[in-house]
This record gives structure tokens, C-alpha cells and sequence, in this order.
């Protein structure tokens, strides 16, 4: 679902598990929250890419998803040129087929905007 005010919201099940992606578009990059359930803020990664290779950091650890933050946070930084801040809050380990789908339809909530 689009809005006027560059936030984007959209409901994804895949493999029986229910994901809630929100991204809010500001002038210099995303926020982009991954949340599995509740509606909740989760590990944390920043992504900044002003040079050839974007800088990375994480805010807020992950135990399991570390990757997949910094994979999402570097493709979106990248893309734009920009600043990408991701939070993913997920209730058991993603498989690669599902972080790869979860990764697809971000990237394409932002090229549809």
C-alpha cells in the first residue's frame, strides 16, 4: 500500500509465516522494518553508501539474522546512494528460500514507489 508521505506498507506470507514489511522513504534513504507477527522494532542495521563500498554497522545485534540485515542494508544503501537503516524482528531463523523472497519483495516496494 502507497501513501502521499513516502510510507509503504505491505503484509507478505511465505512458507506459512506471516511478515509485515514497513518502509518509510525520506530525502537521503529508507527505513525498512521486517517484523514476523507483532508489529515490533527488532535487531538493528545501518548502511551508508557515499563511495564505491558502502559502510556498515550494526545498532542493535541479532542472534540469527545478522546477514540478511546487512545484505538488505547494503543492497538498499547502494541502490540509492544513500543512508539505509533496517530492523528486522524475527521469531525463529529465516531459511534461504524465504530471505530471499522477503529480500525481493522489499526491493520491490521501492522500485514500485
Amino acid at each position: 500500500m502507497n501513501s502521499p508521505n513516502g510510507f509503504f506498507q505491505k503484509l507478505v506470507n511465505l512458507e506459512g509465516r506471516n511478515f509485515s514489511l514497513s518502509i518509510q522513504k525520506f530525502e537521503n534513504g529508507y527505513f525498512i522494518s521486517v517484523a514476523e507477527g507483532s508489529n515490533k522494532i527488532g535487531s538493528m542495521v545501518a548502511s551508508m553508501a557515499t563511495g564505491p563500498t558502502p559502510v556498515t554497522t550494526t545498532i542493535i545485534p541479532s542472534r540469527t539474522e545478522s546477514l540478511f540485515l546487512k545484505l538488505v542494508a547494503e543492497r538498499i544503501s547502494t541502490r540509492m546512494r544513500g543512508i539505509a537503516l533496517v530492523s528486522a524482528f524475527i521469531q525463529k531463523e529465516l531459511d534461504p528460500s524465504t530471505a530471499k523472497d522477503l529480500m525481493s519483495e522489499i526491493i520491490e516496494m521501492i522500485e514500485n514507489e
